[in-house]
């Protein structure tokens, strides 16, 4: 059977395994991960980091996180009504190829706030479609996602 054969995955079996994934790093990265019971709210789990100053009483940061996964070069969105701008909302992006290793994105929901040829921001005026924020991942658009990738962005919170 052939290892990283990701296309063999149903999309619910491929987005399980992407929000186990980020779960793992997260926890390699000594974080504290929370999983909510139901996402009915966009959040697929929350995360806490200690942070110890000698003599002080230890302080914690908490984070929402929403994961998407993808195969290959596509577009994601994220609907406005469960993904609002704010400092303590991550999306975690797991990009899946087959016969490659999943690469992991860590996006702030801040970035949102200048959108530019990745970074999408749709209200839809008058349409059918919801408002949404969105990702244009494409070969073009890959060294904007890289600035994001979990490894980098994770020392930051």
């Amino acid at each position: 059977m052939e290892r990283y054969k990701w296309s063999r995955l149903s999309p619910l079996q491929l987005g399980r395994y992407a929000e186990y994934l980020v779960k793992m790093e997260f926890t390699l990265h000594g974080f504290d991960v929370y999983t909510a019971e139901v996402d009915d709210k966009g959040i697929d789990f929350v995360i806490r980091k200690e942070h110890k100053q000698v003599g002080e009483e230890p302080k914690y940061s908490y984070y929402d996180v929403q994961v998407k996964s993808i195969r290959g070069m596509y577009y994601i969105f994220l609907p406005k009504e469960r993904f609002t701008l704010r400092d303590n909302l991550l999306a975690a992006i797991g990009l899946f190829e087959d016969g490659d290793l999943p690469r992991l994105y860590l996006i702030p929901a801040t970035a949102w706030h200048q959108p530019n040829a990745l970074f999408v921001d749709r209200d839809y005026e008058g349409l059918k479609s919801k408002p949404e924020y969105g990702l244009n991942i494409s070969e073009r658009n890959l060294l904007l996602l890289e600035r994001y990738k979990f490894e980098n962005q994770v020392e930051y919170l």
